[in-house]
């Protein structure tokens, strides 16, 4: 007799959903950067990489599914979440220009 198998979810993994929530959050700020006010673009990009930053920080190494890239956790969340944060200074910093 075969054991039954669970069907597979996807994502397989609750960092695998974060990873993907933080993908489409990021090509909706590309969309209203392309299309809008360029800051809330790039604050919102800031933004889903600071949230996945604190995503890689909580979830364990076999639940971090696609926010995992190094072995170090740490490295992970440095780099997430130090983008993410100088992006959001970059855009409340860089002065507006002349039209």
């Amino acid at each position: 007799m075969i054991p039954s198998e669970e069907p597979r979810r996807i994502p397989s993994t609750v960092g695998g959903l974060v990873y993907l929530i933080v993908v489409a959050t990021t090509g909706f700020g590309l969309l209203i950067i392309a299309f809008g006010p360029w800051r809330r673009g790039v604050v919102l990009i800031g933004a889903a990489l600071i949230v996945g930053a604190l995503a890689r920080a909580v979830f364990r190494d076999r639940d971090a599914g696609m926010l995992r890239v190094r072995r170090n956790r740490w490295i992970d969340v440095l780099m997430l979440g130090g983008v993410g944060t100088a992006l959001i200074l970059l855009a409340s910093v860089i002065p507006n220009q002349p039209a």
